[in-house]
């Protein structure tokens, strides 16, 4: 039997400087233990303004977990890769990678980076990396509801994407006063996060409002639920993360994520010795346009 979902935490996440200077200003979008909010670690929402052609960003390591980019708004990267608005990479760190994220150029970005946990048999696997540009991101338009699904199952869609944690990644946009019912599984941890308008969520009718998270009850051992939403009447455009919790604690430090202390060490250790590579230079078994 399929059970309804529910808003059991509601914030709004406040927007701080960012690290990439003036006209940089960032959300951080999960404020909750790990805990609590496993699989998903940390989920930055970036504004960029930026006025000037002065370099911002660069190379920079990453190892033990996955980032998840979905660019909303702009351009972001180097020459070798560009990612333009709607367009979504995975990047698995894995075993450790270095990867370019750079601007060097007046302009406008938006972007939701998300960093996922990988399961713990998986946590140093090869460096592999995903990109799903927009004119093949999967749709559906039905009934004043536009879905775009990036990773996973939901409403009829199948992302290409390849998960090693299975989690959903929806970017939906609904018509003043429509309605929807999603299918997601009750045992995933799943949140949205407004980006425009209002929405009213789940058994009890929440309502979210711009740059507000919500997060729903999670019912372990239920497969099946139902997410009920309904737009405001000034219509909406939300994101939503669905992921299954993976049970192990991990150990966070910088950019790496390991599961020990020692771990973060090692990491260290091989990236002062060199030994993590640029992403740019796995073989391209490692590479993925999807």
């Amino acid at each position: 039997m399929s059970v309804k979902r529910k808003i059991v935490d509601v914030y709004s996440p406040e927007a701080r400087p960012g690290f990439l200077g003036r006209g940089h200003r960032a959300r951080a979008l999960i404020q909750r233990e790990f805990a609590l909010s496993d699989p998903f670690i940390l989920l930055m929402d970036d504004v960029l303004d930026k006025k000037d052609g002065e370099p911002v960003g660069g190379p920079h390591p990453h190892a033990g977990f996955e980032t998840v980019s979905l660019l909303l708004e702009g351009e972001i990267g180097d020459s070798a890769h560009r990612m333009k608005g709607g367009d979504f990479e995975m990047m698995t760190a894995g075993s450790g990678v270095i990867h370019t994220e750079s601007i060097n150029t007046e302009t406008k970005m938006r972007l939701l980076q998300l960093w996922l946990t990988l399961p713990k048999d998986k946590r140093w696997t090869l460096p592999r990396v995903q990109d799903l540009p927009l004119e093949h991101v999967p749709t559906s338009t039905r009934d004043g509801v536009h879905i775009k699904l990036y990773s996973g199952s939901l409403a009829g869609l199948v992302s290409p994407v390849k998960n090693h944690v299975p989690v959903i990644v929806a970017d939906l946009e609904m018509q003043p006063e429509t309605k929807a019912t999603l299918q997601v599984p009750g045992n995933y941890n799943t949140f949205l996060y407004v980006l425009e308008g209002s929405v009213r969520v789940g058994t009890e009718e929440t309502t979210l409002r711009q740059h507000e998270v919500g997060w729903l009850d999670i019912n372990p051992g239920q497969t099946d639920s139902e997410l009920e939403l309904e737009a405001a009447g000034t219509g909406v455009r939300f994101v939503l993360y669905a992921g299954e919790p993976q049970g192990e604690p991990i150990y966070s430090h910088g950019p790496f994520i390991g599961d020990s202390d020692e771990d973060i060490k090692r990491l260290y250790k091989e990236y002062y010795q060199g030994k993590m590579k640029h992403i740019s230079t796995v073989p391209q078994e490692q590479r993925s346009l999807l």
